[in-house]
């Protein structure tokens, strides 16, 4: 998350006005900006907070520990992590609009040493506040009210009040219960007991959502600030632009492009749209977009980019402890459906292009559509060599050295790095042209990627480490912090040694303060997230403590009379109100731990299974609209400063272009094969993967409403019945046939013998929860092997016995699939679940495609017209 935009290495060619200052620092970095000594305090401190996460997840601590050096535990790290947050915190961002911004009050250095002091009480007192565990004493209580109500405040000053607004309500709701209506209601809890269990544990503010935020997120904030700082956000602009510019409306496809490579390095939606709209907006404008269009293209795309792998927002983090699942699954869950948004975006740029008659820029030298297809096939086929040329050279080289092959690769990347800043040095720097002068012209595409191809090494690193490797999210971003470093120190004299310029001591003094300002703006880019992930760990606290998560199941239930979509439509509109006000980490913390088990349960009791993962991502993709939805939608408004538009008509305007992303969480709810769940050949992944582009891009034309001409009414809803078929085939084909066919449940062992190896054995059950209700579920349970009946649904985790004819259920084993769906001891299987033998649901697609073809030839008429 980075948004140093201004600095030497901005997109622009001039600064953005004051206005879009304001709007990033006070949703970003702290709109506060004193000078002299207050100034070098907050820079230090920034400065020293970045160290340290350096230091926590390197493996340097370890190294060192024989020498007596301690080696801190998750909890510890969490109150040091949370301590520069608060402090920065109330150093950075005024009390006020009206408070002082270039000085800083005395009561404000109060606030943030207290508060320093009380988030750090758990590091400072740890071993004192083991030996006596539940029993908290008088100090311990008032360090804890202290530092709640000193966290409360930092994130009033930081977020705005909604959030704080939104903890204080639970609060309350803790120390109300007895008092609130009968279906809420619980027995209380003491302001000791309270305390103690969200400040003084890590089941509350000190939970896994800090700990995300430490061990996970602040390497990838400060991975992406410094790959901004050293040069990669201008050089992706460039590059898009050469790509995308000659084409209708190619500002804006290079708008939506360059906000998608950009969106790898900032985490924020808010500083994308200044990064990168400080240049597109203006030439969107000049090419024909209106003013609202140009801002909401921008807006569209930058909210979108945090969808996006291998770097996606802090959420995506957030997902890897509360599914229980690697980073490595989440980015493969998240890819397909982040990939076709962005191209249906793409597409609804070049319908609005289509329907004004837009033109593209003028192009450098000449191109012929035959040239260009060889370019890009051979482009293709040499990455795809590269790629494989560099696994299996790996792999040879891990073979061949041994424990050696770390320090061979190392050096090997090091030639590599100096042979890309040779080969970028033969061509000048990368400059953007004033996107307001009457002429300007594309650059040559070949030239402007030979310039930053040595951007691209720290990416392959942190994807290598992810997806090759398997390292943890941690480690795999701090060596690519680590690879940054390097190249922000070493890029500028390097370059200049190879073009001669003769001063190199002066690009040296340049990488360094690149560096310092890199993991200073990294680190006050983190403020907001910090004290987020703490004061969003009060919900998930008194989740843990009163029990509302199963009162929310009821209640949701009760609401939405069991059926899901409505249930659906309901955590979306949660998602989407609080996002008005909740930064889109806690949203996304706040909804998916009382939302997400509710709709696990009640979709289980009306039997559709939904994956975990589903669910999570559901409430992620909505939580993203906070910085769209109007009328307090922050990145709209950074786009109005640019544009000159109404904010609000940007806002509509950026939500209409975003209903993609609003229909995609609803479509891979009941087809997660778009999460490429159930997804087992290349074949399979590639109908999955063109089918469901093909539905993006026809729901795209039909919202709105232009496909080869404007759209007649029925046409749209013609378009909208294909894109619905294409997404979900299942659906008519479960209208012609069922898929299932019910077995008798007290031949379940035999069923479960006779079903092939690695099948799936389908089953309802109901019995008494643990509050002596009746409940029911619907499970999936994964037979593996061949083998005895009792056997295979035991390895599920199920063990039954019949009992009078029924089948009944002993208890599961803890962290099985049987146990994970809900079925607990006694319960009784009502239904075996039998796949009935019937067509693909691929063969629905011919009748889509017809469909389709009888639109565009009815079109294709009326355009010859």
């Amino acid at each position: 998350m980075n948004t140093e935009t201004t600095d030497g290495h901005a997109p622009s060619a001039a600064p953005p006005d004051g206005t879009l200052h304001d709007i990033v620092a006070e949703a970003d970095t702290g709109a506060r900006a004193p000078g002299g000594a207050s100034s070098a305090i907050i820079v230090g401190t920034a400065l020293f907070w970045s160290l340290f996460q350096l230091w926590y997840a390197s493996p340097l601590p370890f190294l060192v520990a024989r020498f007596g050096v301690a080696v801190l535990n998750d909890t510890q790290a969490r109150s040091i992590h949370l301590a520069f947050a608060v402090f920065l915190a109330f150093l950075a961002f005024p009390a006020f609009k009206r408070s002082p911004r270039h000085r800083i009050p005395v009561s404000d250095w109060l606030f943030a040493l207290t508060g320093a002091f009380c988030a750090g009480y758990f590091f400072l007192f740890y071993r004192a506040l083991a030996d006596r565990p539940g029993a908290p004493i008088a100090v311990d209580i008032v360090v804890a009210v202290a530092g709640m109500i000193l966290l409360l405040e930092a994130t009033r000053r930081t977020l705005g009040p909604p959030l704080m607004v939104v903890a204080l309500i639970f609060l309350i709701y803790v120390f109300g219960g007895p008092h609130m209506p009968d279906v809420i209601a619980h027995k209380g809890a003491s302001l000791s007991k309270t305390m103690s269990h969200q400040w003084l544990t890590t089941e509350g503010v000190f939970g896994v959502a800090l700990g995300v935020s430490t061990s996970f997120v602040f390497l990838f904030v400060l991975f992406g600030s410094m790959l901004d700082r050293a040069g990669a956000g201008n050089y992706f602009i460039k590059v898009a632009f050469s790509l995308l510019g000659h084409l209708r409306g190619g500002p804006a496809k290079a708008a939506v492009l360059s906000s998608g490579l950009t969106g790898l390095i900032s985490g924020s939606s808010i500083a994308n749209v200044v990064t990168t709209g400080t240049f597109t907006i203006p030439l969107m404008k000049r090419v024909g977009f209106p003013a609202e269009k140009a801002g909401a293209v921008e807006v569209a795309s930058s909210v979108n980019g945090q969808l996006m792998p291998p770097v996606m927002g802090a959420a995506a983090f957030l997902m890897v402890e509360y599914v229980g699942i690697s980073y490595v699954d989440v980015i493969r869950h998240a890819f397909l459906p982040a990939l076709i948004s962005y191209i249906a975006l793409l597409y609804i740029v070049h319908l609005e292009a289509l329907k004004a008659d837009m033109q593209g820029l003028p192009r450098r030298g000449s191109f012929t559509l035959v040239g260009g297809l060889v370019t890009a096939g051979l482009t293709f086929a040499g990455l795809v060599i590269l790629a494989g040329v560099v696994y299996w050279g790996v792999g040879w080289v891990k073979g061949a050295f041994g424990g050696a092959a770390s320090w061979v690769i190392g050096l090997l990347v090091l030639v590599v790095y100096v042979a890309l800043l040779r080969f970028a040095a033969a061509y000048p720097e990368l400059e953007l042209d004033d996107p307001d002068a009457p002429v300007i012209e594309l650059p040559e595409i070949g030239a402007t990627v030979k310039t930053g191809l040595h951007y691209l090494l720290p990416v392959v690193l942190l994807i290598w480490c992810l997806m090759i490797e398997r390292l943890s999210p941690g480690l795999s971003a701090f060596w690519a912090s680590a690879f940054m470093i390097f190249i922000l120190l070493t890029q500028r004299p390097i370059t200049a040694m190879f073009r001669g310029s003769g001063h190199v001591g002066a690009e040296i003094r340049r990488g360094v303060a690149d560096l310092a300002g890199g993991l200073v703006a990294g680190a006050r880019n983190m403020i907001g997230i910090g004290v987020a992930t703490a004061t969003a760990g009060i919900v998930v606290g008194t989740v843990s403590l009163t029990g509302v998560g199963l009162v929310m199941t009821e209640f949701v239930e009760l609401i939405s009379g069991g059926n899901v979509i409505l249930m659906l439509v309901f955590t979306a509109m949660i998602s989407l109100v609080l996002g008005m006000g909740l930064p889109t980490t806690a949203n996304y913390i706040v909804v998916a731990t009382l939302m997400a088990p509710v709709i696990v349960t009640v979709g289980a009791q009306s039997g559709l299974v939904v994956p975990l993962i589903a669910v999570h991502l559901f409430v992620f993709y909505f939580g993203i609209m906070a910085d769209v939805t109007p009328p307090v939608g922050l990145a709209s408004f950074a786009a109005a400063a640019i544009s000159g538009a109404d904010p609000i008509r940007t806002g509509v305007a950026a939500f209409y272009y975003s209903m993609r992303t609003v229909a995609l969480p609803f479509i891979f709810i009941f087809n997660t094969e778009l999460l490429l769940i159930g997804v087992d050949s290349w074949i399979q992944l590639l109908v999955v993967a063109v089918s469901a582009t093909v539905a993006m891009l026809v729901f795209a034309a039909a919202t709105q409403g232009y496909f080869l001409v404007r759209s007649k009414w029925w046409e749209s809803l013609a378009l909208l019945l294909v894109a619905f078929t294409l997404f979900r085939p299942s659906y008519w084909l479960d209208v012609i046939q069922p898929p299932f066919t019910a077995g008798n449940p007290s031949n379940i062992v035999a069923i479960a013998e006779s079903l092939p190896a690695g099948a799936v054995l389908r089953l309802q059950a109901e019995g008494l929860n643990v509050d002596g209700d009746m409940a029911r579920t619907t499970a999936q349970l994964p037979l593996g092997p061949s083998g005895p009946g009792a056997k295979r649904l035991q390895s599920a985790g199920l063990i039954i016995r019949i009992d009078g004819g029924k089948a009944l259920t002993e208890l599961p084993e803890h962290g099985s699939a049987a146990a994970k769906s809900g079925i607990d001891m006694d319960w009784t299987v009502t239904s075996v679940m039998l796949a009935v033998d019937r067509p693909a649901k691929q063969w629905l697609y011919l009748p889509a495609l017809l469909l389709l073809g009888i639109v565009m030839l009815v079109q294709r008429r009326r355009r010859a017209r």
